[in-house]
């Protein structure tokens, strides 16, 4: 199930609660901070290298596996600071009704010559790539009733054979957020009409009764032995008649459904006229594939309803799990479970990203994948099984509520280099002054805490991480050749607090905020920990970047991501780590660029040592995942969306922006 949204910004407390928000402040009442900035990387000033052909960026991670590396190397340490900005390209996404937040977040392709991007409102768009000038545009009216975030990540591109003699040889689809698939010719931006009715795909069909909001698709499909394959997005914490999150596969030519895979326990069967077993854990993130062994990876979230599984049964079964699907009939090839009978929405945020690892002079074909309670899991993907040792361990049942089930146990990975959120202890609670951190300890104190994995409560449970995740959608990137993952983390806590079905009735009839839950037995509120003047109750870094040698399983090194620019009201700021939204890229030449934090700036760093190299302003917020291709010319880009992200609370643009040497 996506990932919620609550702003918990420094000194903001708007009541949101979707898709994988972090903190977004703006105002520390006033006080005065003093820092520095971090500084430029100090270098001699070499030519580039010389540039090799055209380079395509035509998978949304770079590759059908996700691993969001370019092997493009004009660019490099030594000359990055020569960036400048080539080109702005404006999607045009500013006119959505409130509440609706349109989030322009996705990461364009590059494909035979042209670049294609979406926007959260309907819009998908290809643009030149060398100038960012609008070639066609797509316009889908969709209903957004229900929709409480208006977002879509990215788009999947197709090219057929030379010998296709049918419409579309070269197809963009798209997801809406009122639960079609549109498939677009590349050349004209024409509807392929033979797919679908007229070129749209109602994926609503065959689901079973719905309502409006109930199916949205805002992250892009994979596409592997002639089928286009997806999951979707279901409303989280709404009701527990829910639909079905299945995993489908429909023919990339004609739309026809060739495979459906739902997680339902083994042995459940649907109600009387429902297709599917109801209210199943779903996969709202990426999809990752594997063509060679025609493999698709499921990242599943959680059953209905988020945080208590009284009424859930088993359909626990298939939550937060790794699946791994045949991509030709859709039957299940192994699971692998990242949390037990979850009651945390630590379901899993992210693609599952696909790598060679080599160990002992062989190739093992990997899987690396990042969840919210801040575990990277690295696995066979062809069996499985963990390559870096996985335990599990006792967790506590303090709080535990009469009627729940559940897991003494959940899977740790034994290598601490694997675990990338931070302990919280009494200690760690942090404020401005001592006022500040007193208010921050009562929090602490009236609340269970006994580390990750403490039981939702009556009385309230700190979530660490919290819901937001250490990690959400942004997932990881990882280096084939260095064998280096990077990834980008948020160390913020938050307040998970359970009421009694009664109790949450009269409490939201006199207008208290939360998510209903309607048919389950407890509905809750999930606030995050701030001070009174809005800073996370925990001491900084509240965001860092950081490398693991995946060769050695050692973390190579940690560093704050992001700065206090930008969410505070006064012209000095410190490089603290903030809370950021948004995945990175690795560039053959050793660089790490990405965007992310609630600062409006792309970053650069050095992959092997984590140095700050170079720092670019974008126009809002850089919460989406850059790519980087090349033209023929020989030049290199990198770009990235810098849309912002209401919830996050950055400055909220239409604005695709474009990197270049100057």
């Amino acid at each position: 199930m996506d990932s919620k949204a609550r702003r918990i910004g420094l000194g903001q407390r708007e009541p949101s609660f979707r898709d994988g928000m972090a903190p977004g402040p703006r105002a520390w009442g006033g006080l005065l901070l003093a820092g520095f900035m971090l500084s430029a990387c100090q270098g001699e000033e070499l030519p580039p290298p010389a540039a090799g052909p055209a380079a395509d960026w035509a998978h949304w991670g770079g590759d059908e596996g996700g691993m969001r590396y370019s092997p493009l190397d004009e660019i490099t340490p030594q000359n990055v600071k020569r960036l400048k900005k080539a080109w702005t390209y404006h999607i045009g996404m500013l006119d959505a009704p409130d509440p609706s937040s349109p989030t322009f977040e996705g990461t364009p392709l590059v494909a035979d010559g042209r670049m294609f991007v979406c926007s959260g409102l309907g819009k998908i768009a290809a643009v030149d790539p060398a100038n960012g000038r609008e070639l066609w545009a797509y316009r889908y009216q969709a209903d957004t009733r229900g929709s409480y975030l208006l977002n879509c990540r990215g788009v999947t591109y197709h090219r057929d054979p030379p010998d296709y003699r049918g419409e579309c040889p070269a197809r963009v689809f798209a997801g809406t957020l009122d639960g079609r698939l549109l498939a677009i010719d590349a050349a004209s931006g024409e509807p392929c009409r033979g797919f679908g009715k007229d070129g749209e795909l109602d994926l609503l069909a065959g689901l079973g009764r719905t309502q409006p909001g109930d199916f949205s698709l805002s992250s892009p499909p994979v596409i592997v032995d002639g089928k286009i394959v997806l999951g979707g997005r279901i409303p989280d914490n709404m009701r527990v008649d829910v639909p079905a999150g299945v995993i489908r596969a429909f023919d990339v030519h004609t739309g026809e459904l060739v495979w459906a895979w739902n997680s339902a326990p083994p042995g459940e069967e649907p109600e009387p006229g429902e297709p599917y077993v109801r209210g199943t854990p779903n996969a709202w993130a990426p999809l990752s594939a594997d063509g060679e062994r025609k493999l698709v990876f499921v990242p599943t979230g959680n059953a209905a309803t988020d945080h208590s599984n009284i009424v859930r049964g088993d359909r626990d079964h298939f939550a937060a799990s790794i699946v791994a699907l045949d991509a030709t009939t859709g039957a299940l090839r192994w699971q692998f479970q990242t949390v037990h009978r979850d009651h945390w929405d630590y379901d899993i945020p992210s693609q599952p990203v696909l790598f060679p690892l080599r160990r002992g002079g062989v190739e093992i074909p990997a899987l690396a994948q990042s969840t919210k309670q801040g575990h990277i899991f690295v696995l066979n993907r062809e069996t499985g099984e963990p390559l870096f040792p996985v335990e599990e361990r006792a967790v506590p049942l303090t709080g535990a509520i009469d009627g729940e089930r559940y897991s003494p146990t959940q899977p740790f990975p034994a290598n601490p280099a694997f675990i990338v959120r931070r302990d919280l202890k009494r200690e760690d609670i942090w404020g401005f002054t001592p006022a500040d951190r007193g208010k921050c300890l009562e929090l602490f104190d009236g609340a269970n805490w006994e580390g990750v994995f403490t039981p939702p409560s009556l009385r309230g449970s700190i979530m660490f991480p919290s819901f937001m995740g250490a990690t959400n959608w942004g997932g990881v990137s990882i280096d084939p050749v260095r064998g280096i993952l990077v990834v980008n983390t948020t160390q913020v806590p938050a307040i998970l607090r359970m009421y009694p079905r009664e109790e949450a009735d009269r409490l939201m009839a006199g207008g208290k905020f939360m998510t209903p839950s309607l048919g389950a037995p407890y509905a809750h509120t999930m606030d995050p920990m701030l001070s009174p003047l809005g800073a996370p109750c925990i001491k900084p870094p509240w965001g860092t970047l950081l490398a693991i040698d995946l060769t050695r399983g050692e973390r190579l090194w940690e560093v704050p991501l992001g700065s206090t620019r930008d969410v505070a009201p006064f012209p000095l700021w410190f490089d603290w780590g903030v809370p950021n939204l948004g995945g990175s890229l690795l560039t053959a030449s050793g660089l790490v660029f990405i965007g992310a934090t609630t600062d409006n700036f792309l970053r650069a760093f050095d992959i092997d040592s984590g140095e700050l190299l170079w720092k670019g302003r974008l126009p809002g917020g850089g919460q989406a995942t850059p790519m980087s291709y090349r033209l023929a010319d020989g030049r290199q880009y990198v770009v990235i969306a810098a849309g912002g992200h209401k919830y996050l609370g950055t400055d909220v643009s239409d604005a695709l922006v474009a990197y270049s040497l100057e």
